[in-house]
């Protein structure tokens, strides 16, 4: 009789091999769940579809339309829950076949197939009305230009000042400068016994969540690049930014310069007096 491993004494190390590697969606599951978010922030910070979102956590790419597009899901999901996108690109493309694709057309199918809900009215249909607003301003200019006789006339019996009472702008105006931030002002004579928070998307939209030192949600939601606000509390100010790069900050009056990447999750804390970051 010989003594030996039976197969089935071989199978848990095989089994704890492959359970090493997680699967795609479930390293993008779980990196979700390590940053605190939920399926609905990621779909909000990303513009990826909940739907979606919930297959490649199954790992079903079925509802990706295609290799290409699942790639550039793939990416976009690693990226919003601060995860590498290099391993899970090639664990796809090992699994999946076909090798990696060429990087130059996988970019702009992607992002056309993002911006695609917002673009759906007929091309011809925009060209048709800048026609007919092209014949309209001619037609304008022309009858504007057979009269420019009279026109002169009046011009250059008026005085100096008719001209010169139309340029001056409102008082609360500056042309030529860029307007400033709304609440800028108000943080610089914020209190000093309160933390005053104000966030920015400045580079583009980003996603953000803002809770006081109770743990109460002042703020949930998608700010559009430009938009701005501003929190308040007696102790602290707790902050998640789907994508901090995008964002710029001013706390108790100064501007915070962390160099954040695009795309990087970031989870803040800000307290009373001199910034500083929990």
């Amino acid at each position: 009789m010989s003594i030996g491993n039976s197969p089935e004494d071989e199978r848990p190390f095989e089994d704890d091999r492959e359970d090493a590697r997680p699967s795609i969606g479930r390293a993008l599951q779980q990196a979700r769940i390590a940053a605190g978010l939920t399926v609905d922030d990621v779909s909000n910070a990303t513009r990826v579809r909940i739907a979606i979102v919930h297959a490649i956590e199954a790992d079903d790419f079925t509802p990706c339309g295609g290799d290409v597009y699942a790639r550039g899901h793939i990416r976009t999901l690693a990226k919003a829950v601060d995860l590498d996108p290099a391993p899970l690109l090639e664990q796809f493309s090992a699994t999946h076949g076909g090798g990696r694709p060429a990087p130059t057309p996988a970019a702009p199918l992607f992002e056309a197939e993002r911006i695609r809900p917002e673009r759906r009215g007929p091309n011809w249909t925009a060209a048709m009305v800048a026609a007919i607003v092209a014949v309209v301003g001619f037609v304008g200019f022309t009858a504007f230009k057979g009269d420019d006789g009279g026109t002169a006339q009046v011009a250059d019996g008026s005085t100096p000042s008719t001209s010169k009472t139309a340029s001056p702008t409102p008082k609360n105006e500056k042309p030529g400068t860029p307007t400033p931030a709304p609440s800028d002002s108000a943080i610089a004579a914020a209190p000093q016994d309160k933390v005053t928070v104000q966030v920015s998307a400045a580079d583009g939209k980003s996603w953000i969540s803002a809770k006081d030192h109770n743990g109460r949600l002042l703020f949930d939601g998608l700010l559009q690049q430009g938009d701005s606000k501003t929190f308040q509390d007696s102790e602290k100010i707790n902050l998640v930014l789907g994508d901090a790069g995008a964002i710029q900050l001013y706390v108790n009056g100064k501007k915070i310069d962390d160099d954040w990447r695009p795309g990087a999750v970031e989870r803040l804390t800000y307290t009373k007096g001199d910034p500083q970051v929990g």
